[in-house]
């Protein structure tokens, strides 16, 4: 999967560090997929849970964050639009964000 907003990462865990290994195996994890469908990705990360809008939440450092992607199944791109702490997390609409 091609993921844009890579740097959005790299500032996130620069603020905490204490992801910066979970986050960083997250992006080589999900640049060697090749998801077509939303099951393929919760076979993958068995804790991310897919909702409307081709929205993705994975947990992050179990579940201190959250990360919320949109997938374009068609071209392989992945969208992140938001990686926050789970109490920011709890204030956003999941669907609808468009943070970055």
């Amino acid at each position: 999967m091609n993921i844009y907003n890579r740097s959005s990462l790299i500032r996130f865990y620069e603020k905490h560090p204490d992801c910066k290994m979970t986050l960083e195996k997250w992006y080589h994890d999900v640049r060697a997929k090749n998801w077509k469908k939303p099951g393929e990705i919760t076979r993958d990360f068995n804790t991310a849970r897919t909702i409307k809008n081709n929205r993705v939440i994975f947990r992050i450092n179990e579940n201190d964050y959250r990360l919320i992607a949109e997938i374009n199944y068609l071209k392989g791109w992945v969208f992140m639009k938001f990686i926050g702490t789970h109490a920011a997390y709890d204030k956003v609409n999941a669907t609808t964000i468009e943070m970055f």
